[in-house]
């Protein structure tokens, strides 16, 4: 690490994917992250045909993720896990688009880490239990957005984003306070 007057560099700036995934939509956020600030990229959702065999919309999101990828060159894609309480089979269909994600981004060599959705709440909204609202309004105060990103698909994704990006923030924090 380089040094310079006693004090360590500067984190450089991180660009996250985050996704909330799913095969009828897919959200997803891009956001760039360093320190404690935030700058979001774009954001939006992957839609697939309703009425179309599992394997087309598979193929469908990865292509998609791919040229997201490929045109925004993310540092990290960060990926919630499916919550199985609610739905089995919902759980598994969530669980192959998940899967798809972590594809895409391994075919191109990058890392990808995932959050449950109360982590994702935690993080976001300082409340394991928050409501959809709740944390689509928290995306929306610190991207200082005028409005809540459309569809929730993506907000939520967005929130998967800032997740992971706050993960990192307070991991530098701690690691700083444990060294001498």
């Amino acid at each position: 690490m380089h040094m310079e007057a006693g004090k360590p560099a500067a984190p450089a700036v991180t660009r996250v994917l985050g996704i909330d995934p799913g095969t009828a939509v897919m959200g997803y956020g891009i956001i760039d992250g360093k320190d404690d600030e935030m700058d979001l990229v774009t954001y939006g959702a992957i839609n697939s045909k309703k009425n179309s065999p599992p394997d087309e919309r598979l193929n469908h999101i990865f292509a998609r993720l791919t040229e997201l990828i490929e045109r925004h060159r993310p540092d990290v894609v960060a990926v919630e896990q499916p919550f199985v309480a609610q739905n089995v089979r919902s759980a598994f269909a969530i669980g192959r688009a998940q899967a798809v994600a972590i594809l895409a981004a391994a075919v191109r060599g990058i890392p990808t880490r995932e959050y449950t959705p109360a982590q994702v709440k935690q993080r976001v909204a300082n409340y394991g239990a928050s409501s959809k609202e709740q944390m689509q309004e928290m995306v929306r105060l610190q991207l200082e957005l005028d409005a809540t990103p459309e569809p929730h698909d993506a907000a939520d994704a967005l929130a998967v984003a800032i997740c992971h990006l706050r993960e990192l923030h307070l991991n530098r924090l701690l690691s700083s306070q444990e060294k001498p």
